[in-house]
């Protein structure tokens, strides 16, 4: 019997493809599914089978075995670099983690919200001296984290058309294997140059020290690739995800913009419902596993349905409602055990700082279009939006 094909489009921004809903709502939770690489893969869609798997060493985080979960036919083009700290597994993962980790504590992020209290302020000056209506994800929510992780990375922001167009080919569903190819070797070489340099003049950003503790170029390049896309990509998307869901909910918005204690536990309530890189938990068998009572073969590849699990009705009450207020950390939108994202705290801190922000300074901010009108990113592997636009009124 031939494994059903993957949905991999939802039936509203903010919930799951019914495919995924349905294995989860079977006995065991667990069913195969063929990719469109035409490869059958193991589909785990409860959020404590996923838990379990990304704490069992017997599940690979390697992007380079040849049974990884993969949606595309041909090799990744990741495998013209080194592999970085997602793709590695103990014992190498700990040391490579151990180098990097220091950069994303709580009290260095803290250090870093002046600098982005700042960013935020001369981007919200730009787009209200601008015209109406203004595409918020052009205004806002792509500047604001490329600037951050440019600066906290050592990487020019003068640059940052052209790593954000790369960033967006690697990231689609729809470019061809040689373009996303194109855009690897094209990015890689410009890191590579990049961190050439810091190595001849060493500086004081995180890429300069990285190099100053004696790590090799090479694996500061793979370091500094990963970093660079998911520092932006992930956080730009949140934001406006986070924008048009409050701006749809007037009531929840009045009493977070008058009481900010509710800015952190809506943003927790946002990651777990959109889930926005919700295959990124994925692995590959290397021993046989049984987990809620199916065998799961060593070389067999295991895809994480993560929307699917942050939407489990047995783990969250009223799990298909957005409640602003739930607060809920027990999601696995920035995945969990030892690959659980470095930049979690960072993500979290910038987009407390925007919206926070943005509602105070422009408090009559609306959608100048219908929400369910908007650019939702099918195509991508990232979920968000493409375009918002936005308006306002003068004060009076």
């Amino acid at each position: 019997m031939t494994a059903p094909a993957l949905q991999t489009t939802r039936r509203c921004p903010y919930a799951p493809p019914d495919e995924h809903t349905r294995i989860r709502d079977t006995e065991s939770g667990i069913s195969q599914v063929t990719l469109p690489s035409g490869q059958v893969a193991w589909a785990l869609s409860r959020l404590e089978h996923i838990r379990a798997m990304l704490t069992d060493p017997r599940f690979s985080s390697d992007r380079q075995h040849p049974n990884f979960p993969r949606f595309t036919r041909e090799q990744p083009a990741f495998d013209l670099m080194r592999p970085s700290i997602i793709q590695l597994d103990p014992p190498e993962h700990g040391p490579a983690r151990k180098a990097v980790v220091g950069e994303f504590t709580v009290r260095r992020m803290a250090g870093l919200r002046p600098r982005i209290q700042q960013i935020v302020n001369e981007h919200i000056d730009a787009m209200l001296a601008g015209p109406r209506p203004a595409d918020l994800v052009r205004a806002l929510s792509l500047p604001v984290p490329s600037l951050v992780i440019c600066e906290q990375l050592g990487v020019p922001y003068r640059d940052h058309d052209f790593f954000q167009s790369h960033s967006s080919a690697l990231l689609s569903r729809v470019v061809t294997a040689e373009g996303r190819r194109q855009a690897v070797t094209e990015l890689r070489d410009y890191l590579k140059e990049l961190i050439a340099e810091k190595a001849a003049d060493p500086a004081d950003d995180l890429l300069g020290r990285q190099l100053a503790q004696g790590n090799d170029p090479e694996d500061v390049l793979s370091l500094a690739f990963l970093l660079l896309i998911a520092g932006h990509e992930t956080t730009a998307n949140m934001i406006s995800l986070g924008v048009v869901t409050m701006l749809e909910r007037p009531d929840e918005l009045a009493a977070l913009r008058e009481d900010p204690a509710r800015t952190l536990p809506a943003i927790e309530e946002l990651l777990r419902v959109y889930t926005i890189a919700e295959f990124a938990n994925s692995r590959v068998a290397v021993e046989d596993v049984e987990i809620g009572g199916v065998t799961i073969r060593a070389g067999e590849p295991v895809l994480a349905l993560s929307n699917a699990a942050n939407h489990d009705p047995s783990a969250f009450d009223e799990a298909e409602e957005i409640k602003l207020d739930r607060g809920a950390r027990n999601h696995v939108a920035f995945g969990f055990g030892i690959h659980q994202c470095l930049g979690q705290n960072l993500a979290r801190m910038e987009l407390q700082i925007v919206f926070d922000t943005l509602f105070r300074r422009i408090p009559t901010l609306r959608l100048a279009t219908p929400a369910d009108t908007l650019p939702y990113k099918n195509d991508a592997l990232i979920y968000g939006i493409h375009e918002v636009p936005v308006t306002w009124e003068d004060p009076a």
